[in-house]
């Protein structure tokens, strides 16, 4: 599709199939960030593999800030944690006197009410849908924690050194978890699992618990913060690995 719209010069990996003989192999079994480093190098490019902190964006607008934020949703069932799991953890950090807020993409409310109405917390909690990219980039940005699983909310919560506790089924963190040089950020993840039928919750992210949820929970938040990245009117990069429950 790239060679069709008449680039003068196209950087991929190899792919003879599409007519590219130019580039590296491709590699199943590589960190994302790796991967998409080692290509650039390939080509001439410099790279650097832990520069990829994102700048803090502005507070957005009415959005509040200091606030832990649990996503539940994520594209395939196969990668999303039980609502009532996360209602459980949502509730039980209530409890400790977190302002927990739900967010998630208009397709997600349900499950954000959901999970909302089953942790006890106010409608207003429920932020799934109400936010566009940007809002939802300061939220995290500014946030006191987030929990979620694996989805793209968790590298925007990496990037902006946001304590985070992150789930993970079909993937390992290996490909796509965060630094294991950052204990303010956590993977948990029971290890490969036979797949089942693609329409349930992945087996190895159903085995993890709520108390091993919470027990991550106060990891992250009781680790030592990095120095803290400037604020700046818009975004800028992301990071990257794995930490063992």
């Amino acid at each position: 599709m790239l060679a069709e719209v008449g680039l003068r010069r196209l950087l991929a990996f190899a792919n003879p199939e599409a007519g590219h003989e130019d580039g590296p192999p491709w590699r199943a079994d590589e960190h994302e960030v790796d991967r998409w480093c080692r290509m650039l190098a390939w080509y001439g490019l410099p790279a650097d593999r832990g520069d990829l902190a994102l700048d803090r964006p502005e507070p957005g607008g009415l959005l509040p800030t200091g606030v832990t934020v649990v996503h539940p949703g994520a594209k395939a069932p196969q990668r999303r944690w039980p609502p009532v799991r996360f209602a459980a953890v949502a509730r039980t950090l209530a409890g400790r006197g977190h302002r927990v807020v739900v967010t998630g993409n208009p397709g997600e409310r349900g499950i954000a009410e959901q999970v909302a109405r089953r942790a006890g917390l106010p409608d207003d909690a429920v932020l799934a849908a109400k936010t566009g990219l940007g809002e939802l980039a300061a939220l995290v940005a500014h946030a006191r924690l987030v929990l979620s699983g694996d989805t793209g909310i968790g590298h925007l919560a990496t990037a902006y050194g946001t304590p985070s506790v992150l789930l993970f089924g079909p993937v390992p963190p290996a490909h796509w978890g965060p630094p294991p040089d950052r204990p303010r950020h956590e993977a948990l993840w029971v290890g490969p699992r036979p797949p089942g039928d693609g329409t349930a919750v992945y087996p190895a992210l159903a085995e993890l618990d709520v108390p091993a949820v919470l027990a991550a929970i106060d990891r992250v938040t009781r680790a030592p913060a990095r120095a803290a990245l400037p604020v700046q009117t818009a975004p800028s990069a992301v990071r990257w690995a794995e930490t063992a429950p």
